[in-house]
């Protein structure tokens, strides 16, 4: 989202710098804009499609071999197991790409199976559950206003590493100061004084897994003392009644056991948030990773649904994006959540999508409905999945899987065939997901930048002509899968995003003046179109009877119970967090030499007071353990964690595929995946646990002992040395 100017002579990239007349980002660029040239030339790049030999290493192949190949074996076993026993895994970086995102589904449509997966179940689906609760829509997501607010309330997020999570900015440091220059606040609560929390007025640590209780809590002063327009929210909601006598139980002073916030915090919280003009709650990966994830999320929602911080300028806003994704997700029967649940373990889907904490179980389980198959695009979930030692065992243990990828990495290794897309350059751009999700409306549209590689493809034809082999090679096609590839199959993803924003709220719906958005109109405007602010949409955005919210959502407020119950439990004595870099986009681009150079960025940061305790010490080794795993890492002694917490980042553990991966393998820093558990999943969405967990940590040269403490008592099934 971020605007950049790439100088090309010859043909090649020399230089990537800020767009400093783009409409959204205003010249900010982070370090992973310009890395992407080093994406383009790494040499470790898969640039032609590869087949595993039966010795384990891989070989060039054409990809009319490869892609007839693959569509062969997936129609066998689907033929000979049924349509489920092939799955699908979508990571991180096809958000990215408007060609794989939409041509995709299509593939998905010709597979026709439930063992769908995708990496939101470690990320976004607590909180795209909570729009659908609340708003009746998924792809209903609010954004904060962050150009207007008075006081933003921001919860397990840190936008000055991450850029921006459902929340699209750019120039995060300028719109920070925006708020401080108004006159406003923004308080960051999280276990970590994190970046954002350092330049904020206001940071609360708090214990890991201890959002919902806290915005419990808040909700709690809010009713009890009077600080909500009980006329004005029902105008706009159900179920306010029914959100009043479930938070009764929760007062600051439960709260305060299980957050470590003070009571008296807790109520100056709510108070001040009750008290500004305009008002934004935002939560993001740090709740979405709690055992409580969706709840607190919901919960999120209805705090500012409650303070009147709803649907209005400075508050919590749905983005009129130029567009409709809403409706694309719709058209293509992507939204909605809990319609159909996982074959082992019953765990609902999001989206249509399964949690991959369960995808080895769905691997390893006989009977029907067993996955034989996979197809991974744009994934990495060995290191992104809880358990990644057991789901790489498992993909060992598949009769065939294709892997669209770049690069060799610790998942595609286990691949019979690679298909290599075309790097970013190299294609046209239109970011169809975060425009969805953006604090400002803007539109943009990017051209190739250098000529594609020959006999290189991009996504959208990998994925339609993969497509298209699995019908050849089944004799045919259904009528629904002829449908889905008529509709797109035989145009340009170029062509589908100008139909798109021709029918778009700002399009021009083949106006024969012209006046709307047009693909035409994009490619003039090289800085993008600024679409203007964030407008109120309650009433065409909210999909729940008369457009009212509801704040009494019966699965929700059942799920409180859980919540209740922890807060009496006793509080583990050390739990990990994770945490990101302004350098790391997840595991995808640590082959970028300057995005690893520099001081060691996957350490692990311990309190003083935790260090003293554990005889731990600033350079020296440690070993974690957990239930399932144990990793050794590097000790950073530092008071930016609060006591009782550590910290390792996520996407880091490389050296399996240090031959293929050179500049990624040889980076230090475990898989913090090896310590968290499939197993351990939040109820309401299957989303993983991925904060919060339990840990031992003693210094290396100790050895590992188990004890009758059942708060150290842990089965290690797992160990990984970096």
């Amino acid at each position: 989202m971020c605007g950049m100017t790439v100088t090309v002579e010859d043909g090649r990239v020399v230089r990537i710098e800020g767009d400093s007349e783009d409409v959204l980002s205003r010249g900010h660029l982070c370090p992973k804009g310009p890395a992407m040239k080093e994406l383009l030339e790494d040499p470790d790049r898969v640039r032609r499609p590869l087949r595993r030999t039966r010795s384990g290493a891989f070989e060039p192949t054409s990809w009319d071999s490869a892609i007839g190949e693959a569509g062969e074996r997936i129609a066998a076993i689907q033929a000979a197991h049924g349509k489920d026993a092939v799955g699908m895994y979508w990571g991180n970086p096809l958000v990215h790409n408007h060609g794989g995102v939409l041509m995709s589904q299509v593939l998905a449509t010709v597979l026709g199976s439930r063992n769908k997966f995708d990496a939101n179940s470690a990320d976004a689906n607590p909180k795209l559950f909570a729009c659908d609760r609340m708003y009746g829509d998924m792809a209903a997501v609010t954004v904060p206003d962050i150009d207007r607010t008075d006081y933003f309330l921001m919860l397990g997020a840190n936008p000055l590493a991450s850029g921006g999570s459902i929340m699209s900015l750019g120039d995060v440091r300028g719109r920070i100061k925006g708020i401080r220059e108004r006159g406003g606040r923004l308080v960051v609560v999280d276990p970590r004084r994190t970046e954002t929390a350092k330049v904020a007025s206001l940071h609360l640590p708090i214990r890991p897994g201890g959002d919902a209780a806290l915005v419990l809590a808040l909700l709690h002063v809010l009713f009890s003392r009077g600080f909500i327009d009980e006329a004005a929210v029902s105008k706009v909601a159900t179920g306010l009644a029914e959100l009043r006598a479930a938070v009764t139980p929760f007062s600051p002073e439960r709260a305060a056991r299980v957050t470590g916030i003070e009571a008296d915090a807790i109520v100056e919280l709510a108070r001040g948030f009750a008290a500004a003009k305009r008002a934004v709650a935002y939560g993001r990966v740090g709740v979405c990773h709690g055992p409580f994830s969706a709840t607190a999320s919901w919960l999120i929602e209805a705090l500012n649904v409650v303070t009147g911080n709803f649907d209005r300028p400075g508050g919590a806003m749905f983005p009129t994006p130029a567009i409709d994704l809403s409706a694309v997700a719709r058209h293509l029967g992507v939204s909605g959540t809990g319609r159909f649940h996982s074959r082992v373990r019953k765990l609902p889907e999001v989206g249509t999508m399964l949690p991959a904490a369960t995808m080895a179980d769905e691997i390893e389980t006989p009977g029907p409905g067993q996955i034989k198959a996979m197809i991974t695009l744009a994934g990495n979930p060995v290191l992104s999945v809880p358990s990644g030692d057991r789901l790489a065992g498992a993909f060992q243990t598949l009769d065939f899987m294709v892997s669209i990828d770049p690069y060799v990495n610790e998942t595609t290794r286990h691949a019979h065939l690679i298909l290599p897309p075309q790097p970013a350059l190299a294609r046209g751009h239109y970011d169809l997901v975060l425009h969805a999700v953006a604090v400002r409306n803007t539109a943009k549209w990017s051209e190739p930048v250098v000529a594609p590689e020959p006999d290189s493809k991009d996504d959208w034809d990998i994925l339609q002509e993969l497509a298209r082999a699995i019908g050849r090679a089944r004799g045919g096609v259904s009528a629904a899968v002829s449908a889905a590839l008529g509709t797109w199959g035989n145009l340009s993803s170029e062509r589908v995003i100008d139909l798109l924003l021709r029918l778009g709220p700002h399009g021009d719906r083949f106006n024969p003046f012209g006046k709307g958005l047009s693909l035409a109109k994009l490619r003039k405007a090289v800085h993008g179109i600024d679409l203007g602010p964030l407008v109120p949409g309650r009433t065409h955005r909210v999909r729940k009877p008369g457009a009212r919210v509801d704040l009494a959502a019966p699965d929700v407020l059942a799920d409180l119970r859980r919540v209740d119950a922890a807060m009496d439990a006793p509080a583990e004595r050390l739990v990990l967090i994770g945490r990101r870099h302004v350098r790391s986009n997840n595991s995808w681009m640590h082959n970028c030499p300057s995005l690893v150079k520099g001081p060691d960025r996957a350490g692990l940061i311990v309190h003083p007071s935790d260090a003293e305790n554990y005889g731990l010490t600033s350079g020296a080794q440690a070993r974690v353990h957990s239930r399932v795993g144990e990793v050794t890492a590097t000790v950073r002694v530092s008071d930016e964690v609060m006591p009782g917490v550590v910290s390792l980042p996520h996407g880091f553990g490389h050296a399996v595929a240090k031959d293929t991966l050179r500049v990624a393998g040889a980076v230090s820093g475990p898989n913090m995946n090896t310590l968290t558990d499939a197993q351990n999943v939040e109820p309401l969405t299957g989303s993983a646990i991925l904060t919060g967990v339990a840990v031992r940590v003693e210094p290396f040269a100790a050895r590992a002992q188990t004890t009758n403490d059942p708060d150290e008592n842990m089965t290690r099934a797992g160990t990984l040395t970096a």
